[in-house]
């Protein structure tokens, strides 16, 4: 039988993923392999570390700058929905769907057999990369191979030394998924609840390590997203400014259990000093400028919309639905927070806005505002149904 022609991968350029181009070859049987390395913030050492890989192997990549469409189509998104699973600021599980839409669109122009993904059985990873798939190529083959042959690490380790790519990690013990809104660290390799990987983080420092001086930011907000950070107005300048700004002050180290897709829990490890910050501001500003039955309807739905994001369901149209109520809400959150960093805490120490709700003159007990007496009748109402439930023996 002749070979299948072509197949496109997702590609990182980690061990995984390099090691999945050899076996997409040698024992798949295609003829060509496009490698697909999509730039969402994760450094430019990783990337070149990719292309190095790749070039090695003889492989030419499909390469994306991807950064500000993650920032404006994705991170924007999760600013808007205060974005947070279980304490984890949502972002492997966005980027996973910006990466296999770019190798949806190169296997759609190549007019390629299959698309490809490094993802194993035991993660999350693979219902993003795959229900992405479905919905942009159904009609193409999906081939997982760490999770089809059932690979061991030791086992991918042994295959790249013997192609002269050396599979030692750069940094750290651990290694994992970085993207400038959020670092896996590990992914999913913890196995017990005790050790600590300083060494393993990118950006966030211990709070002992932190400057013995506190660091204040101000940020503007328009429309529900961060529009300046102290001068800086590119929105991918704002996240990278933020994650080296708040990981120097230890900020965003986050460590949790967590409920993964397959319903069984593990231990993981994130930083994510911009995510923290600006889900925290964001936050406060509505709260300034929200009313509240906005703010109660809103977090039901912000809860709604990360577990979907985190359960592969960005693409299910329950999302859209909840983002159309989002956005609508998001016309008044407008303002500026200033906010203060030290030693891994955050302090919010100024807050303002032309949308702003709160009113002293009318609620503080240090102003007339309005005649006190025409409350009576609206407690005695309320306390109507209370003297019913006692008479009724409830």
């Amino acid at each position: 039988m002749e070979k299948p022609r072509k197949v496109v991968l997702a590609y990182s350029g980690g061990l995984d993923s390099t090691l999945i181009m050899i076996l997409l070859e040698e024992q798949y049987g295609f003829k060509e392999v496009i490698p697909v390395l999509v730039n969402v913030g994760q450094g430019e050492e990783e990337i070149a570390i990719a292309k190095e890989r790749a070039e090695k192997l003889g492989r030419e990549i499909a390469f994306f700058d991807s950064k500000k469409e993650f920032v404006k189509d994705y991170i924007f998104k999760c600013i808007k929905a205060n974005g947070s699973y279980e304490g984890y600021p949502i972002g492997t599980s966005m980027s996973r769907v910006l990466i296999a839409s770019k190798v949806s669109e190169v296997a759609k122009r190549e007019s390629a057999e299959a698309v490809a993904h490094g993802c194993t059985g035991k993660g999350n990873d693979q219902f993003r990369m795959e229900n992405t798939f479905r919905y942009h190529v159904p009609e193409m083959k999906i081939i997982a191979p760490v999770r089809e042959l059932d690979l061991s690490r030791p086992k991918e380790e042994e295959i790249l030394r013997q192609h002269g790519i050396q599979p030692e990690r750069r940094r750290g013990k651990l290694g994992g998924d970085v993207n400038m809104w959020s670092h896996s660290i590990g992914s999913g390799q913890v196995e017990d609840l005790q050790s600590q990987y300083l060494e393993d983080y990118l950006w966030a420092v211990p709070p002992e390590r932190a400057p013995n001086e506190p660091t204040e930011i101000t940020l503007t907000y328009d429309g529900g997203v961060p529009v300046e950070l102290d001068g800086i107005r590119d929105p991918v300048e704002i996240v990278l400014r933020l994650n080296s700004v708040g990981g120097t002050n230890g900020i965003g180290r986050i460590d949790i259990i967590e409920d993964g897709i397959l319903g069984l829990k593990s231990r993981e490890l994130y930083e994510a000093p911009a995510a923290t910050i600006l889900l925290t501001t964001h936050a406060d500003l509505e709260g300034l400028t929200l009313t509240k039955e906005q703010r109660r309807l809103k977090r039901e739905l912000d809860r709604l919309w990360a577990d979907m994001v985190y359960h592969a369901m960005w693409l299910h149209p329950l999302s859209r639905d909840i983002e159309a109520f989002i956005d609508s809400t998001q016309q008044y959150v407008c303002g500026k927070v200033r906010l203060k960093m030290y030693k891994g805490t955050l302090e919010i120490v100024k807050r303002e806005s032309d949308r702003s709700l709160f009113a002293p003159e009318l609620r503080s007990v240090k102003k007339g505002g309005f005649d006190q007496r025409e409350a009576t009748g609206a407690v005695k109402l309320s306390g109507l149904q209370y003297q019913l439930f006692k008479e009724k023996g409830r």
